[in-house]
């Protein structure tokens, strides 16, 4: 039976082609399945061995845990050098979607809100 081992669902590219490197540098026979066409599917890594899934496993936990020491270390350096990104930078990268954005919040929230407020007129 088919083991998950890796779920691919917002996980960037970089990080998904190193765990497939890390799973094709150790021999291990994986597959993987897409979201589809409508992306409710579960993109994933699958394994059919149960030894290999739980070496998988192994290796996948060691690599996220030194990855995210290293992106750690990453942002403290840009940060310290003052070049980390900011809600600023989001916001001047693409303005246009931070002004669609914040209407849709006004609009759903002025509907959420308005049954509510009539009901005490």
């Amino acid at each position: 039976m088919a083991i998950k081992v890796f779920t691919l669902r917002h996980v960037p590219d970089d990080e998904a082609e190193e765990i497939r490197e890390l799973l094709a540098g150790n021999r291990i026979d994986y597959y993987e399945t897409s979201a589809g066409n409508w992306a409710i599917s579960a993109p994933a890594i699958w394994v059919n061995d149960d030894g290999q899934a739980r070496q998988a496993g192994l290796l996948i936990d060691q690599y996220q845990r030194e990855r995210a020491a290293r992106v750690r270390d990453e942002y403290a350096r840009l940060k310290q050098a003052g070049r980390h990104r900011t809600v600023i930078d989001v916001v001047k990268d693409n303005p246009r979607r931070f002004i669609v954005y914040l209407v849709a919040i006004a609009v759903i929230a002025y509907l959420s809100t308005m049954p509510f407020i009539s009901l005490g007129q």
